[in-house]
């Protein structure tokens, strides 16, 4: 049987009558002329020239082909200008980079109370493996240059938005 969930999602009732949520790999997308990300416990630093600064969550349920659906999507999002100015350029293209950060609490559901609930979020094991995969992905499929933060660490976030441009993209 399916059937829309509380957030508008399909999803589907296994046999145990619980309501099972599509697999969705979450992703916020900012055009940025620079980006910056830095943890301060331990002095990394990563940054970007113009490019695509990317917040990614991986969700309970999420695999390798969300994964490297997520990669393609991100290396081909026409979001730069052409001559017209129109968005009809991506990454390949441009020549632009990626600045690419966990971030779980993308998954929060926010519906029920005033505290977050991130039950949908995947396990620390799964969300650094398909994080790691779409930065392999984006490297060495789509040869991007690609930067990244640290995988469940406290991270400060700088950026200057180009547009701005921000988009939300989920599979």
């Amino acid at each position: 049987m399916t059937g829309l969930g509380r957030d508008g999602r399909g999803g589907q009732r296994d046999d145990t009558s619980c309501f099972v949520l599509p697999r969705v790999v979450i992703t916020v997308v900012q055009r940025v002329r620079e980006a910056l990300v830095s943890v301060e416990a331990d002095g990394y630093r990563a940054g970007i020239g113009p490019g695509l600064c990317v917040l990614l969550a991986v969700e309970r349920g999420d695999g390798e082909t969300e994964a490297d659906w997520m990669a393609r999507k991100l290396a081909k999002l026409r979001v730069f200008p052409d001559e017209h100015r129109n968005m009809n350029r991506c990454l390949l293209e441009t020549g632009g980079e990626v600045l690419l950060v966990s971030q779980f609490t993308l998954a929060g559901d926010c519906t029920k109370g005033n505290r977050p609930s991130f039950d949908a979020a995947a396990a620390p094991e799964k969300g650094r493996s398909l994080y790691e995969r779409v930065a392999h992905q984006l490297r060495t499929t789509h040869n991007l240059k690609v930067e990244s933060g640290v995988f469940g660490a406290m991270m400060q976030l700088s950026l200057i938005n180009d547009g701005p441009v921000t988009l939300i993209v989920r599979k």
